[in-house]
């Protein structure tokens, strides 16, 4: 197994990764540089494009270009004009909160969650977000509220058991998941974390195995979690203490990519860890993860 840096220019508030099968590229967001990044692993070309306000997460869409999560909005990104057009707001009686973490289910749908003003990494307005589901049509519905900060999202390969993180529950909660309708039901926890030794859980993905990797914010690591038992398999340890999510890709889906932050940093701190804030990949895992899902509307 090797760990080594991707994208060795740093970003503020990396996030989201996402591999795009399709076109072979990784798609991810810079948060507090209000940016979606779209980088080729063979080229080492990066395209960047400008939101207009805080982006938590972007996904390709099916018909083409991608959908974002950004400020309180959902909206289309088109790359070649490089438009924004927004489809629906959640959240208008909260105008501090944003969205943060999103993810695609196998239906198509896209969820995403809010979460309240964060001065502070971590420090937030508490139970201020919601989880959101932006279905196919265009609907917006609310999954449920009270939510810190919304964050990973994983579902198991036959679409029955939906996992989600809100971080400041310092654990993985389970959901069965209804893939005709979207529907969530018997929420319970399946792996609950230590957060001065564990860190913060925050971005996740699975693997073909059913097993979790969770990126802990404030330990510079990613974890492999067996939701069925809620053990700890491994741990995977990052030049980056700010840890913020992973993913899977390449052509054969076995090469993971992780993203970092850099925010609330003082310039000493950025001295002290110069590659916070980059992408990292690591190799020879061993494991494979599940192709990353497209908006279907």
């Amino acid at each position: 197994m090797a760990v080594s840096v991707a994208v060795d220019e740093p970003g503020l508030l990396l996030e989201g990764p996402h591999w795009d099968s399709l076109t072979g590229t990784l798609l991810y967001v810079d948060i507090h540089g209000q940016h979606v990044h779209r980088w080729d692993p063979v080229t080492k070309q990066k395209d960047t494009y400008d939101i207009d306000c805080m982006v938590g997460a972007v996904v390709p869409r099916e018909s083409g270009g991608a959908v974002v999560a950004a400020g309180t909005k959902f909206a289309f990104l088109d790359f070649e004009t490089r438009q924004l057009n927004t489809v629906a707001t959640v959240d208008p009686h909260k105008p501090r909160n944003r969205f943060n973490d999103g993810k695609c289910d196998a239906a198509g749908r896209f969820w995403a969650g809010t979460m309240g003003d964060e001065p502070v990494p971590t420090k937030v307005d508490r139970k201020a977000g919601s989880l959101y589901c932006l279905h196919t049509d265009g609907i917006v519905t609310k999954a449920f509220n009270e939510v810190d900060i919304s964050n990973g999202l994983a579902w198991t390969s036959d679409n029955s058991t939906m996992y989600y993180i809100d971080s400041l529950q310092y654990s993985v909660d389970a959901f069965d998941f209804d893939l005709p309708t979207g529907m969530l039901r018997n929420r319970r926890q399946v792996k609950t974390f230590d957060p001065p030794v564990d860190g913060v859980p925050d971005g996740m993905c699975i693997d073909t195995d059913g097993k979790l990797w969770i990126a802990m914010f404030d330990a510079g690591q990613v974890l492999q979690v067996d939701p069925e038992t809620g053990t700890q398999l491994r741990s995977i340890s990052f030049p980056a203490p700010r840890t913020t999510s992973c993913c899977f890709g390449g052509p054969n889906l076995d090469i993971m990519y992780v993203t970092s932050s850099r925010v609330g940093y003082s310039a000493e701190e950025v001295q002290q860890k110069p590659l916070s804030g980059c992408v990292f990949q690591v190799t020879g895992l061993g494991a494979r993860g599940t192709p990353g899902m497209c908006y279907n509307g």
